[in-house]
C-alpha cells in the first residue's frame, strides 16, 4: 500500500524556498566546486561551533575521508559497535583496516565505555587506530567517558554522527553541540533526505584540526595539489620563477567525493529551518512516548540518555514479540497494510555475512538483543498530532493490545 494517506519511516521536506535555491544555482555559472559548496560549509560551521566543515556527497564519504586523513590504513584496527548501518565499518576497510566490533546496551544500542574497555581487553596484536562511537537514531553516546578510555590506549576518536544533526550532550555545565568535537577528532553527517537536513544526497565532516581539514579536502577531489610548497617535481610545476599555471600533482590516491552547488544549495537552505524541524520532532517523540505508556511492558519506547538534547533522525521502540504472540515480519506487514511504514535499524553488523566470513561467529549479546526487539515508527516534520495517534492505534491493533491503548 502507498499513497497520499501512507506513512512512511522517514520522509525529506521540501518547501518553495529549497525549490528556489537549488534553482538559483541551475541560472548561475557554477553546478560543483564553487561558492555555495562554501556558504554551506560556513553555515554548518557557525551552526556547530566548530573550525572546519569538508562537504562531500554522503554519509559513507564523510566516514572514508575522516579516516584517511586521520592515517588509518593497512595494518590498523577500528573499533566500531556492531548495531550501525554497514557503512561505519565499511569505511574502515575502505582504508584497509580491519574492524573490532563491540557489542552494545541491549536498550539503547549505543556503545558505553564497558563495551570500548571490552573490545580493548581482545585487541590481542591488533593496532587499534580509531574508535567510531554511532549516536543511533539521533541519541548520542557518553562522548566524554568514551573519550576518556580513548585517550588512555591513543585512540583516536571519530563519531558517526550521521542520526545527530542538531543534538547536544551535557559537558560540564553547558551543552556540547554534536559536531563541534569538543570530545573527538572529526564528526561525520549524512544529509540523505530521510535524514534531518536533506541534501539529496550528500554529507560532511567537522573538525577543529586544520591539517586534517585540508588533507579531506584534497583527498575528496583525486587529492589534486596545487599548493607550491607542496610539489615535488619542481622541474615540472615551475616556468622560472613561476608555477606554470595550469600545474598540480597527485601524491596519494584520492576520490571523487565533491559535493555539488546543486545539492549543497539544498541543503544550506533546509540548514535554515533546522531548528523548526527539530522541534517538530522533539514534540512528536515525546508524543510517542505518552501514547505507548499503555502498551507496556509488550512495547516501550527506547530509553533516552540523561543530559542530551537528542537528533531525533529516528523514533525507535523494543517490542517483546513472543509475549506479543506475533513475528516482527508479520507486525510489520499489519502495518504496511494499514498505511503505516516501519524499519528495522540495524542488522547487528557483525552478522553481515562479509563481516561473519572475515571474523567468524561473535557474542554480542546486547547487540543481538537490541535487534531482537526494535522497530522505527514514522518520524518527521509534516506528520501531525493525529498521525501519530493513528501510528499508536495501528501498532496497538496489530499486536492485539487494542484494549490497552483505549485506556
Amino acid at each position: 500500500m502507498s499513497g497520499p494517506n501512507f506513512l512512511p519511516y522517514g520522509r525529506h521536506v521540501i518547501d518553495e524556498a529549497d525549490v528556489a535555491a537549488v534553482s538559483a544555482v541551475l541560472r548561475g555559472d557554477w553546478l560543483t566546486t564553487g561558492p555555495v559548496v562554501e556558504a554551506m560549509e560556513a553555515a554548518l560551521a557557525s551552526r556547530l561551533a566548530v573550525e572546519h566543515v569538508v562537504a562531500c556527497n554522503s554519509g559513507t564519504a564523510a566516514l572514508h575521508l575522516a579516516l584517511a586523513a586521520a592515517g588509518v590504513g593497512p595494518g590498523d584496527a577500528a573499533i566500531v559497535p556492531s548495531l550501525t548501518f554497514a557503512a561505519t565499518a565499511n569505511a574502515a576497510r575502505f582504508v584497509g583496516a580491519e574492524v573490532m566490533f563491540t557489542d552494545v546496551d541491549p536498550e539503547t544500542g549505543l556503545m558505553a565505555p564497558e563495551h570500548l574497555k571490552d573490545a580493548l581487553s581482545r585487541a590481542g596484536s591488533s593496532k587499534l587506530r580509531v574508535v567510531l562511537p554511532v549516536h543511533l537514531g539521533g541519541h548520542i553516546a557518553d562522548l566524554p567517558a568514551l573519550r576518556t578510555v580513548a585517550e588512555n590506549h591513543d585512540l583516536a576518536v571519530v563519531e558517526d554522527a550521521c542520526h545527530a544533526l542538531g543534538g547536544a550532550y551535557g559537558r560540564g555545565n553547558r551543552q556540547a553541540p554534536i559536531g563541534a568535537c569538543a570530545d573527538s577528532l572529526a564528526a561525520c553527517f549524512s544529509f540523505h533526505p530521510v535524514k534531518t537536513v536533506a541534501m539529496g544526497e550528500g554529507g560532511a565532516v567537522t573538525t577543529n584540526d586544520r591539517s586534517l581539514a585540508e588533507r579531506m579536502r584534497r583527498l575528496r577531489s583525486h587529492a589534486i595539489d596545487r599548493e607550491p610548497e607542496h610539489f615535488q617535481c619542481p622541474e615540472l610545476a615551475m616556468d622560472g620563477a613561476a608555477v606554470n599555471p595550469w600545474y598540480y600533482e597527485v601524491a596519494e590516491i584520492g576520490w571523487n567525493y565533491r559535493a555539488s552547488d546543486i545539492n549543497c544549495a539544498l541543503g544550506l537552505s533546509q540548514l535554515a529551518k533546522l531548528d523548526s524541524f527539530l522541534a517538530k520532532r522533539r514534540r512528536f517523540a515525546d508524543l510517542y512516548d505518552a501514547l505507548l505508556m499503555p502498551l507496556a511492558p509488550i512495547v516501550r519506547s527506547v530509553p533516552r540518555p540523561p543530559e542530551q538534547i537528542g537528533g531525533w533522525h529516528l523514533y525507535r521502540v523494543l517490542i517483546d514479540f513472543p509475549a506479543a504472540g506475533v513475528s516482527r515480519g508479520d507486525l510489520m506487514r499489519r502495518l504496511h497494510a494499514k498505511g503505516i511504514g516501519s524499519q528495522v535499524h540495524y542488522i547487528p553488523v557483525h552478522r553481515l555475512p562479509y563481516y561473519r566470513n572475515r571474523y567468524g561467529e561473535m557474542n554480542l549479546p546486547g547487540a543481538d538483543a537490541y535487534y531482537a526487539r526494535c522497530l522505527s515508527l514514522p518520524l518527521y516534520p509534516t506528520l501531525t498530532e493525529a498521525d501519530i495517534a493513528r501510528v499508536v492505534e495501528t501498532l496497538a491493533e496489530a499486536l492485539g493490545l487494542q484494549s490497552r491503548a483505549a485506556n
